[in-house]
């Protein structure tokens, strides 16, 4: 009931608010945020062929978020899956997992070790200038993974000053869980700085963010009274660095960029009361991103760009036996429990842009991936060369419609990829105040190298990577209807209408091995679809006042619908809502915010035998409430505070009816872990600039 309540009070706000009378007809705001992700060059929202939402600094700054993760999770089409055994997080969009989500560091595809995105969280929140999202394949552009969207993370250039220093200090509590500065709870500090003159520019920077855990056993529990507690959210402490050196003229620049990143999660299994000794567990991950990116302007109707990125990712996984008698550590010999995972990746990607006349322009561009792994649970070295030349067209017609068909032919060394890749989006300006957005996309997946080559084997889990595994494809149409209006000087009102609808073939899942169940491995399954669509409302008003209301619908395909005997629906709808509310005090330069998010159940059909006949069994992880109030006030010119509430609700885990047992960490039958609670921040940034 309170799913269709919210339905019909948006729209009926848009229908009231649509027949007021515009006492100006000028543009209200014009949508003035630029974007890059899928563009020839910098464009505005308004006059983007894709229909891109963005996330800027100042909305990060606001939600006082310390990863990417917190930033995500309110937005429409996002959820997010914990995985505490590992102490990684995982992202799905559109009804689709990470693994169908393209990450992009500055446009440079981000690696991860296992199936889960858990590179999302491994960026550093304060280098970020602005989030860019665009939904649904970009597979022509962007290649493999980019079927369910692209996540571009863009980072900070030098500011205009000649001389910036910038310090941030969070706490917060994890839960009522907190120590001041370290131990418990969670801390995050920032150092930034950054260098410009008229040509040259340097940035720098260093984070470290120190999570205590939450409802942790004590390090002298034995092995059942670990096992007792609900939710154990591991320690994670993380340690961040980055610099970028740029020079720009008029019509060439060129910059470098190095991110790098330690991450310890710890993990502790409990003492053997018999023995006093009891396993403690380390996973480190080292992270190294580096990139070259450059641009020339040879004349006003052409233009060359180009990027060099090399990833280096390292997963290692130590255990040792600790005796709590005399304190003494040596190294298990367990299967499984000493083990080191090795990624590498490397990209060039070259694009033109030729302009041939007003009406028509060109992109052609080249692309190379190479990735490459080796460790003790990967067989062999295995090697993937991926080689890809794309073109897309821009064609305006008659100034109201837009055209952008594009082509991408492929070439992998390992695996038959779809040897062409189309795609056809258009933008028709129906009137002055309003926009059409229709797209086709044909968008593939890669079969990673974790999924061909990935043997997990251990005391508790037999998990096969597989050779034969073949590309998913999709085919995606998606539509969006863009509305704004500016009904008074100080009130502005922007209505967004989308759709979607993907088919996805060949889609890999895990799966029992053939010729032995008690192997699991990875399959190609037959299909997969999802379909759905969103009602977003931006109100505006005199600046000062910003409103957020949408509403969203998504189907997930259910296999069990093939099955004539069961008599269950094609999709299986989750329903979400979020509003965010912001009003800024000019007068004392303070904000207060309030970011909310209703989650609704998330359905599945499972099969189950009843009196020796098969039957289809609706199951559930429940739906949820969620939100942050937070409080922003600036003093003295360079000093800001952030204060807040997160987590209003205080939901830690939910419910699953689910009796699934499959997958390497499955929760079936069990709560599922979504937060470690409330929490209280208290945070303040200081900035120093030298004209």
């Amino acid at each position: 009931m309170k799913i269709y309540l919210s339905i019909a009070l948006s729209l009926y706000w848009f229908i009231a608010v649509s027949q007021q009378t515009k006492v100006d007809k000028t543009k209200a705001n014009d949508l003035k945020d630029v974007v890059i992700t899928g563009q020839y060059g910098q464009q505005t929202l308004r006059n983007s062929v894709y229909k891109v939402r963005t996330i800027s600094a100042e909305w990060i700054k606001l939600r006082a978020a310390t990863n990417v993760q917190q930033l995500l999770n309110t937005e429409l089409g996002f959820r997010f899956s914990n995985d505490l055994t590992l102490g990684t997080s995982d992202v799905s969009l559109m009804g689709m997992t990470g693994r169908n989500v393209k990450i992009l560091l500055d446009g440079v595809p981000m690696v991860d070790r296992s199936d889960t995105r858990e590179s999302l969280n491994q960026v550093d929140i304060n280098t970020i200038e602005r989030i860019e999202i665009v939904e649904g394949p970009m597979s022509v552009v962007y290649g493999a993974d980019a079927l369910a969207g692209v996540i571009n993370i863009i980072t900070k250039n030098p500011d205009k000053q000649l001389l910036n220093l910038s310090v941030r200090i969070q706490e917060e509590t994890v839960g009522k869980e907190y120590e001041a500065l370290s131990g418990k709870g969670n801390h995050l500090q920032n150092i930034t700085a950054n260098w410009k003159n008229s040509n040259w520019s340097v940035l720098g920077g260093f984070t470290h963010n120190d999570f205590g855990g939450w409802n942790l056993a004590s390090k002298t529990a034995t092995i059942q009274e670990v096992a007792a507690i609900a939710n154990r959210w591991k320690p994670k402490e993380q340690y961040l660095a980055n610099t970028k050196i740029g020079y720009l003229d008029h019509n060439f620049s060129i910059w470098y960029r190095f991110d790098g990143l330690k991450e310890d999660i710890d993990v502790q299994a409990g003492l053997n009361p018999n023995t006093y000794k009891g396993l403690l567990q380390t996973y480190t991950t080292h992270r190294y991103t580096q990139q070259l990116q450059s641009a020339y302007k040879i004349s006003n109707n052409l233009q060359l760009s180009a990027v060099a990125g090399f990833t280096k990712l390292d997963r290692a996984t130590k255990t040792v036996i600790h005796d709590f008698t005399n304190n003494t550590e040596v190294l298990s010999t367990a299967a499984g429990e000493q083990d080191i995972a090795r990624f590498n990746a490397a990209i060039f990607r070259a694009t033109a842009v030729y302009i041939l006349n007003r009406l028509v322009s060109f992109q052609p561009g080249f692309e190379y991936n190479r990735d490459a792994a080796s460790g003790q649970r990967i067989s062999g070295s295995p090697v993937i060369n991926d080689y890809a030349a794309f073109i897309t067209a821009e064609i305006k017609l008659g100034g109201v419609i837009n055209i952008r068909p594009g082509l991408r032919l492929i070439k992998n060394s390992v695996y038959n990829a779809p040897p062409v890749i189309p795609s056809l989006n258009a933008k028709l300006i129906l009137t002055k105040d309003l926009n059409l957005r229709l797209g086709y996309a044909k968008g593939f997946r890669s079969p990673a190298l974790r999924e061909l080559y990935y043997d997990f084997v251990d005391a508790s889990h037999n998990i096969l990577g597989n050779p034969n595994l073949k590309a998913e494809e999709s085919n995606s149409f998606n539509g969006s209807l863009v509305w704004t209006g500016l009904y008074d000087p100080n009130v502005e009102l922007c209505t967004t209408i989308t759709g979607f609808y993907n088919i996805v073939k060949n889609r890999i899942d895990f799966g029992f091995s053939p010729t032995n169940t008690s192997v699991t491995t990875l399959i190609n399954l037959s299909k997969y679809k999802t379909a759905g669509g969103t009602l977003d409302h931006v109100l505006t008003f005199q600046k000062k006042l910003q409103v957020r209301l949408g509403v969203s619908y998504i189907g997930r395909y259910n296999d069990l619908s093939e099955n004539d005997n069961l008599q269950t629906p094609e999709f299986a709808w989750a329903t979400e809502v979020n509003s965010n509310v912001t009003y800024t005090f000019p007068k004392i330069s303070g904000s207060i915010s309030l970011f909310y998010k209703y989650t609704g159940s998330l359905p599945s059909y499972q099969l189950t035998t009843e009196n020796n006949a098969a039957t289809a069994k609706l199951v559930k992880i429940g739906s949820f409430h969620t939100a942050d109030l937070m409080f922003n006030q600036n003093l003295f010119k360079s000093l800001t505070i952030n204060a807040g509430i997160k987590n209003l609700f205080n939901v830690t885990q939910l419910s699953n009816s689910s009796t699934a047992s499959g997958g390497a960490h499955s929760t079936g039958g069990a709560a599922v872990p979504y937060s470690y609670g409330r929490s209280f921040v208290l945070g303040l940034t200081y900035n120093w600039n030298k004209q």
